[in-house]
């Protein structure tokens, strides 16, 4: 399984289409045994779930993400969890100790002028 973090660095982003990074963990048996981090390729509507999609991840977590992206992670069914705060590696093994839930943080204005996540 893979689980893509939509980050800054090392820390979970406010807005998924406008992160620097996607940190990528490869998971066996509830453990990350793998990770990288893949640089945002760019912001397209419609894009980065499909570029997420073809790295064969499995979820992804984020601060906050359009409607958009969602249905369409939806559609590829990628398990989308949003309202995700802090480090990046932390959120990953909660989501799989089952601790981390989404709060379905859903960006309504595509200026994304607030802060996605709150």
């Amino acid at each position: 399984m893979k689980i893509a973090v939509a980050s800054e660095k090392n820390k979970v982003t406010g807005h998924f289409g406008h992160c620097e990074n996607f940190n990528i963990f490869e998971v066996e048996d509830k453990k990350i045994v793998k990770s990288e981090s893949i640089a945002n390729p760019g912001h397209r509507p419609g894009f980065l779930p499909n570029f997420i999609n073809d790295l064969g991840v499995h979820v992804i977590i984020s601060g906050g993400m359009g409607g958009g992206a969602v249905d369409i992670f939806n559609e590829n069914g990628i398990e989308v969890v949003i309202g995700t705060t802090g480090d990046a590696k932390i959120a990953a093994e909660s989501y799989l100790a089952g601790e981390l839930k989404s709060t379905g943080s859903i960006c309504h204005e595509h200026q994304h002028l607030g802060e996605c996540g709150e």
